[in-house]
């Protein structure tokens, strides 16, 4: 196989290729870091590269299969993981100045499993700052770019991950959504994303964001997806709020029919502004399902839409509220849209915010009683393409000092209310730019999600479109 090849073929083959030793996965992981050391210049996927270690565990991995060892579902796949995980003698630098050499002397559940699996660890993918928003820069790595456009908006907080993906930087891509921060980024680098069920992969040390931040993947196909979530999924002690279930057969059972079942299909949740170009290419790609894979499709307004703005623009400065008493010593070195957001939500009163949460709940039951009569919910991803990603805002868009969610109204319900949601891209705008279906499911059905983006991939290829970068 070629650099190139070996880039962009799925985990299954890959592991194919390897165990039979067609391919070694020194081979392979060497080819991952040549085309990073080439291309990332362009991209700035990484906060951390590890190119030392990931030989290292290579060298490993090959003379396992040369020994006979049992092999874990991984072995020898090239990973990275996001710079919000725990990643013993590893930085893990949140995106941030504050935490700029950072040694974490524990690895996060989901990275031991991996590694367990026989992942390949390539680096740590780059987040803005602590993850806040939706936007590729940070005030530690600054700008990391949209493979399909330099200078451009890659989707944020698993920026480099998004990114890395679309340009072949590694086949496994872990990333975290708190507000849609697995799926932005699966939308603006045309590449497939899932926020599995709240709880369906344990996290540690849990976000202070009430139950919203979900772990999962980021891959070139549903199937790599599939395959990496199953390894991430399960119960574990260090996360109190994880789910006790065993992941269904992902894998398995990922090409299931999924004719019969039925969505609802929705434009703008009653209330979101959405550019043209996105609205057309989201409403055929929901019309695929109807057409091509026996799926009753219904558009709908949910009462509940209007909601959600309300909501999201109290929780979300309430919930960085707490970084105030950093300020005097950091705000200079702070993303600016960050250090305003924080301000925002200082003077919240204990009262304000359980109130709020009284709200919340009730909207998540009223999305949960909207699934009992729907097997899935289709919608936009974001609202937008891809944009300059010096700005929060595309420059046709309101503008705000830190609300980013303007543009991203179709992510965080899913967040609060904890339904597996999934990114499927869908079709590129007339400036080449990607465009994401978001397939949102009922909560534990993340099963159903990923067959429903299987089918729609299986209609609808787009895998080989790629991105082309400048060495």
């Amino acid at each position: 196989m070629t650099t190139t090849e070996i880039a962009f073929t799925p985990a299954a083959e890959l592991s194919a290729a390897m165990r039979s030793k067609e391919i070694s996965p020194v081979e392979v992981t060497k080819s991952v870091l040549d085309r990073i050391d080439r291309y990332d210049g362009q991209v700035n996927a990484f906060a951390t590269l590890m190119a030392e270690s990931a030989m290292e565990t290579a060298r490993e991995a090959e003379a396992a299969i040369m020994r006979g060892d049992t092999l874990g579902p991984l072995h020898g796949i090239p990973t990275t993981i996001k710079d919000l995980a725990l990643t013993k003698g590893v930085p893990t630098q949140f995106g941030s100045q504050m935490r700029k050499g950072y040694v974490p002397d524990v690895d996060a559940p989901l990275v031991t499993r991996l590694k367990n699996a026989g992942a390949v660890i390539v680096g740590k993918t780059t987040v803005p700052e602590f993850g806040w928003k939706g936007v590729s820069q940070s005030p530690l790595t600054g700008i990391t770019h949209n493979p399909w456009r330099y200078g451009y908006n890659a989707g944020a907080s698993s920026a480099g991950a998004g990114a890395a993906a679309a340009a072949g930087f590694g086949v496994l891509h872990q990333g975290s959504d708190g507000a849609g921060s697995i799926r932005m980024p699966a939308a603006f680098c045309g590449v497939f994303g899932i926020k599995p069920t709240y709880g369906r992969v344990p996290n540690f040390p849990l976000s202070n964001i009430d139950y919203c931040e979900h772990i999962g993947p980021l891959t070139r196909t549903v199937a790599d997806g599939a395959l990496m979530l199953k390894v991430m999924a399960g119960p574990h002690p260090w996360d109190h709020s994880s789910m006790e279930s065993q992941p269904a057969d992902y894998t398995g059972r990922l090409n299931e029919s999924i004719k019969g079942r039925r969505a609802a299909f929705s434009a703008d949740f009653g209330h979101a502004r959405v550019d043209p170009e996105v609205a057309e290419l989201v409403a055929k790609a929901a019309g695929t399902f109807q057409a091509m894979l026996g799926v009753e499709v219904e558009e709908v307004t949910p009462s509940w839409g209007p909601v959600g703005p309300e909501l999201i623009r109290s929780f979300w400065p309430a919930h960085l509220s707490h970084m105030n008493d950093l300020l005097p010593e950091w705000e200079s070195s702070m993303d600016p849209g960050l250090v305003a957001c924080v301000k925002e939500g200082k003077d919240f009163s204990f009262q304000t915010y359980q109130k709020l949460r009284e709200r919340k709940y009730a909207y998540c039951a009223a999305i949960h009683t909207f699934f009992e009569d729907w097997d899935y919910m289709l919608a936009p991803a974001v609202s937008v393409a891809a944009f300059p990603a010096d700005r929060l805002q595309p420059e046709h868009w309101p503008q705000h000092q830190w609300d980013w969610i303007s543009w991203a109204e179709f992510l965080y319900p899913f967040n609060m209310a904890g339904n597996p949601a999934a990114i499927v891209p869908c079709g590129f705008t007339s400036a080449g730019l990607p465009v994401g279906l978001q397939i949102v499911g009922k909560r534990f059905d993340d099963l159903g999600v990923l067959q429903a983006s299987a089918a729609f991939e299986a209609a609808s290829p787009w895998a080989d479109r790629r991105p082309m970068l400048q060495g």
